[in-house]
């Protein structure tokens, strides 16, 4: 195919766009870091030389779908306008390649979906909608899933990106797939897709004396593969890219004082709790996450109250600082553990070495942030949750990388690591976990290396080193 590139690609990026360019339904199952965005924005740029369509949606997370606006600004090669969520102009297609973003979550609303649908309705025969970070609704039952599905049907070209398209189970590409088109995978409903590949246990339920089928194991994997291979194209930055090694470390801490009674008396009320066949879903979740509040070095009472307890993992984090050079990423999934680690930092080294991102952090002072981090000598430290600022961000200038607390998300572990191991990065990449000894954080790490073990069955990978 004749295109002529903004950008000079990598070869494996020429490779995707080669083999998705003219079909009209597609996915880009490309790792994190080796580009998929600006094969994406060549895709649409050259379907566009092509009068093929005139009209671009993106959908993403709220914190990458903000990025397309640096992504297009760096890659695309033909004349075109950006126009985004928050705008209060009316929707308008020019001249030129339109591109519209917008954020997922606002799908989960009616009235979310409302300012697009006429777009679509309009424009369907001549646009392409992408959806970046397609796990976002993989889901099936979701409202954003649903509402997503139902508003692109008309739709001529549509893309999903994603570089972990299986963050559980295979049953995770059942809806990503069934956006591009049901007839993909053969299957006209998730369940008969379900009874392909998984095998189900019956468990009689308490509660409603119904039974509910439950995963056991996964079958017919190489089949599900040779299916996905026909409409997407999966790249590992192992595979295409020069990048400098992963390296992971762990550090075990101990609990102590009131921190490891308050442990040990919530672990008892848990263990009690899951032995009741009366108790739901969501008061056994609860127990595991105020157990896990408990190792970060607090917990919240039952009127609500944040109380403080010893936090040797502050102190461990403290250590891990003394021995590394250079800037740090710190991860944490609680808000008290972000702004402990600040407080902390900001009091040994200064209040202009840290920059954070999470949710009380403004959308528009996100980007200063990210840019303060890279550019700014004085900024050392950058602090941030994982859900919230693990995706999209451009964070090579570091190659320390800390969590101090992980969840089980398989999917927000990968995309947060991969901030810092992407395209330009020179370096090796260290990666350290603040582990509590002998807690629920121990089994946090081994479900997420059972999920990462999983996906790659799925997609016919090897298991690569995790942790």
């Amino acid at each position: 195919m004749r295109y002529s590139y903004k950008t000079k690609p990598f070869e494996h990026q020429r490779e995707a766009l080669k083999k998705g360019a003219l079909l009209k339904k597609f996915a880009y199952f490309m790792e994190q870091g080796t580009g998929k965005t600006k094969v994406t924005i060549d895709n649409a740029a050259y379907l566009h030389s092509m009068n093929e369509i005139n009209t671009v949606l993106v959908i993403a997370p709220n914190s990458v779908y903000r990025n397309w606006e640096d992504e297009l600004e760096a890659h695309c090669p033909v004349d075109y306008k950006v126009q985004s969520a928050k705008t209060k102009k009316p929707l308008f297609v020019g001249n030129g390649l339109n591109y519209f973003l917008t954020n997922i979550e606002s799908f989960s609303r009616k009235s979310g979906a409302e300012k697009v649908k006429k777009l679509i309705d309009e424009y369907a025969d001549k646009m392409m909608v992408v959806i970046d970070e397609s796990t976002t609704i993989k889901n099936h039952t979701a409202k954003r899933t649903k509402n997503l599905i139902k508003l692109t049907q008309k739709v001529k070209y549509k893309r999903i990106l994603s570089g972990t398209p299986v963050t559980k189970s295979p049953l995770d590409l059942y809806s990503q797939c069934d956006f591009l088109n049901k007839e993909l995978l053969g299957f006209n409903s998730f369940y008969t897709f379900r009874a392909r590949y998984c095998y189900l246990q019956p468990i009689p339920s308490k509660s409603t004396g119904r039974q509910i089928m439950l995963p056991l194991y996964f079958t017919n994997l190489g089949e599900l593969e040779h299916k996905l291979d026909r409409f997407s194209y999966r790249v590992r930055k192992q595979d295409c890219l020069d990048l400098p090694d992963k390296i992971y470390q762990q550090r075990f801490v101990e609990l102590k004082g009131s921190q490891l009674e308050v442990y040990n008396n919530l672990k008892t009320f848990a263990r009690a709790m899951f032995k009741d066949k009366e108790a739901t879903f969501t008061n056994k979740l609860s127990e595991i996450v105020k157990l896990h509040q408990v190792c970060c070095g607090y917990f919240v009472s039952d009127e609500g109250e944040v109380k403080d307890l010893e936090n040797p993992k502050l102190d461990e984090l403290l250590n891990i600082i003394e021995e590394s050079d250079g800037k740090i990423i710190i991860w944490a999934n609680y808000v008290k553990s972000i702004e402990n680690i600040v407080n902390t930092l900001q009091k040994k080294y200064g209040e202009t070495s840290v920059v954070s991102l999470y949710g009380a952090v403004k959308v528009d002072d996100r980007k200063e942030n990210v840019r303060k981090f890279d550019k700014d000598p004085n900024v050392r430290f950058f602090v941030g949750n994982p859900v919230t600022g693990g995706y999209g961000l451009n964070l090579v200038s570091s190659n320390t990388v800390i969590y101090f607390s992980n969840n089980y998300d398989l999917e927000v572990r990968l995309q947060s690591e991969d901030r810092a191991h992407r395209i330009k990065q020179k370096n090796k990449v260290t990666y350290i976990d603040i582990t509590c000894k002998n807690t629920i954080e121990e089994f946090i790490l081994k479900a997420l290396r059972k999920k990462l073990k999983i996906s790659a069955q799925t997609l016919g990978e090897e298991v690569l080193d995790f942790l």
